[in-house]
């Protein structure tokens, strides 16, 4: 096999130690080996940096093992090129196998150009990507948290979320504080706090009320919960604040991106933060939906097709422009999304449509940050067309029709001239 690079170093990265192993090809083909064992500390990071730099190794490989291969690359990536490979392309053979030869064994792989390399954006992108991330954590916990403080009155028998649709709308707000801070149940005292279309559903209401069993101690598990609630919600403003900061730079990228039916602020956020602005990065629309894992298994054995399901890629982005995707199925101002997505769930489901709507998404994001262009699909005047273009268009599908039935014999040119 052809040397991509003459010099190049595989490192192994664990916890509190790395193992790199520096291949030189110089006559022939056969190279020459030089290994090394450094801790991870910043100061002897430093060292495998300089040692790399003095045997004129630019060119390094490393498993992306969690976390640990982070502190490496921050301290390497100014002047030397750190390809992070994904452990499924570099995985060695299990019995066979220690700190050494994995490092010896990522630097052959590398050294042929056998590693694909994992897509590292750059230090703005990678703090904006902390920050939305962990904005996605509080938002589950914030779910969570609204789940458990449901729970607490449907053991206390009360059946409020079964008659109100949102348990921390304005007056089912009211009534919880109300049932825990109080000693005693008055039913007009509960009345009175039902607003606008509730207070039809005020006997309901009282009904699904009356009889409750709360102890002291389940009403102030409740108002922790309520607090801690309220804690993650100032700590989801206070992120959207930051935010706000480290976005400034790409206002017109997340501007652009807005003009996408079912994407908003938020959403042009999460997205920005896990694919950068630059697409040069994934050469194509495809292959940037193969790394979100919207693209479709290939899983083809002595002809036969097994699971074609989509990959477990795309932890943070699927989720988002999944949550996009059934916004834009649900647009009243623009149905282009809305046909889409109702001709695809005849054929192959509603899971799969929505998926597919993703994936066009996802496409059209490529080329808008790519051309810098607004949102504007070839084939919108099929969605949008005005009723006389529905017309014309129809009157031509039916001369075609005719042609073909000509064509096969089934009726005669004479029907097509009654016709026009």
């Amino acid at each position: 096999m052809k040397v991509v690079y003459n010099t190049c170093c595989g490192v192994d990265v664990h916890k509190k130690f790395l193992v790199a192993t520096i291949i030189k090809t110089t006559d022939g083909v056969q190279p020459s080996y030089q290994k090394k064992r450094f801790s991870t500390f910043n100061s002897d990071i430093h060292h495998f940096k300089q040692w790399l730099l003095d045997n004129n190794c630019l060119d390094v490989c490393m498993e992306s093992t969690g976390k640990y291969w982070v502190p490496v690359f921050n301290l390497l990536e100014d002047c030397i090129n750190v390809t992070i490979a994904n452990p499924k392309w570099v995985k060695a053979v299990k019995g066979n196998k220690d700190d050494t030869k994995d490092s010896k064994w990522i630097g052959d792989l590398f050294r042929l150009g056998l590693v694909h390399g994992s897509f590292i954006p750059s230090k703005e992108i990678r703090i904006l990507r902390e920050y939305t991330r962990y904005r996605f954590k509080l938002i589950s916990c914030k779910r969570s948290e609204k789940n458990r403080f449901q729970n607490a009155f449907t053991v206390c028998n009360v059946a409020l979320d079964a008659v109100v649709s949102d348990m921390f709308g304005k007056s089912a707000s009211s009534i919880t504080d109300y049932l825990i801070h109080s000693d005693s149940f008055d039913p007009d005292t509960c009345k009175s706090f039902l607003q606008k279309s509730l207070k039809k559903k005020g006997d309901q209401i009282i009904e699904s009320i009356e009889g409750y069993q709360m102890t002291d101690s389940q009403k102030e598990r409740m108002g922790i919960i309520h607090d801690h609630l309220d804690f993650v919600n100032q700590m989801i403003e206070k992120l959207d604040t930051k935010l706000d900061e480290l976005v400034a730079p790409y206002e017109n990228a997340i501007t652009l991106l807005c003009t996408n039916p079912g994407i908003d602020r938020h959403s042009a956020i999460t997205i920005l933060s896990e694919i950068g602005t630059d697409m040069k990065q994934f050469n194509s629309s495809k292959r940037l939906c193969c790394w979100a894992g919207l693209t479709p298994g290939n899983n083809e054995s002595a002809g036969k097709k097994k699971s074609v399901r989509i990959t477990r890629a795309g932890v943070y982005l699927k989720p988002a422009l999944v949550q996009c995707a059934h916004a834009a199925v649900r647009s009243k101002t623009n149905p282009y999304y809305k046909n889409k997505y109702e001709r695809i769930a005849k054929r192959r489901g509603k899971k799969r449509a929505i998926i597919a709507i993703a994936r066009m998404l996802l496409t059209a994001v490529y080329h808008m940050l790519s051309t810098g262009e607004t949102w504007n699909p070839c084939d919108l005047y099929k969605v949008d067309m005005p009723p006389e273009m529905q017309e014309k268009q129809k009157q031509k599908a039916i001369k075609q029709a005719y042609r073909f039935l000509i064509s096969v014999g089934e009726l005669s040119a004479d029907s097509l001239v009654q016709q026009t």
